[in-house]
């Protein structure tokens, strides 16, 4: 017969062996929590560089597969959602770890915009439709394309890595964007528009301007959570504290 001793050992041992078997599987959860949020990036990225692409070239098919692709980036997202959802109540996370997930949880609704902000730019393409743009515009908005899709990966990568420095940057690069849209809109009005159809054309080139700084403004939020994530405040906090 085992003795009372041995059979608490055996418990002891096995409800030990329970809990670094939970703590495993958590921070299992939690890196592919963070891998899904770069995959989610990646897409968004490849939709901005595609939408870009689809607007230079007035190209209809093209745009109607930016349109398309959203919903695949709307299922990751909602299942990243519904998974970080699920770390929080069964898991418990504290401190960085509870403040990893709650900034996945705002990054990704930030990645998604980008990609519904690149499914207008696929919608203006067809309003364009078939009026080349004006070869100054035209560079503006490459441009603003590469800009918006160079902070969102910035921005993304700096999370993954917790790196505050390289967040700070997407920060500093926001000033291009915010002078590539002010070009864009004087070269749209310079002339004037007369005609009600070159008005109404000047002005979805006017809102795709828009929806880059959009883009480019929700990298600049994912670039804050890195330092709420590093630090436990917030960017703009800080940036109070020390004024």
């Amino acid at each position: 017969m085992q003795s009372p001793v041995g059979d608490s050992a055996n418990i002891g041992a096995g409800r030990l062996e329970d809990v670094v078997e939970t703590r495993k599987r958590y921070h299992e959860e939690l890196h592919q929590l963070k891998v899904d949020t770069v995959r989610l990036a990646a897409m968004a990225a490849e939709q901005i560089a595609a939408g870009t692409e689809a607007l230079l070239a007035g190209d209809l098919a093209g745009a109607e597969r930016v349109i398309s692709g959203d919903a695949e980036i709307d299922d990751l997202f909602h299942a990243i959602e519904e998974n970080a959802y699920y770390v929080l109540a069964r898991q418990s996370p504290m401190a960085s770890e509870l403040r990893t997930v709650i900034a996945i949880l705002r990054v990704v609704h930030e990645i998604e915009r980008c990609g519904d902000l690149m499914v207008n730019v696929a919608k203006a393409t067809r309003r364009l439709y078939p009026y080349g743009l004006d070869p100054k515009v035209r560079g503006l908005i490459e441009r603003m394309g590469a800009q918006a899709g160079d902070q969102l990966r910035l921005a993304v990568v700096a999370f993954d890595d917790g790196d505050v420095v390289q967040a700070a940057a997407v920060d500093d690069m926001d000033d291009v964007m915010d002078d590539l849209t002010k070009a864009l809109f004087r070269t749209i009005f310079a002339g004037g528009a007369a005609e009600e159809a070159s008005l109404q054309r000047a002005v979805q080139v006017a809102l795709v301007g828009r929806y880059y700084e959009r883009v480019a403004d929700h990298a600049v939020n994912i670039s804050h959570r890195v330092h709420f994530v590093v630090t436990g405040t917030l960017a703009d906090q800080e940036a109070e504290r020390r004024s």
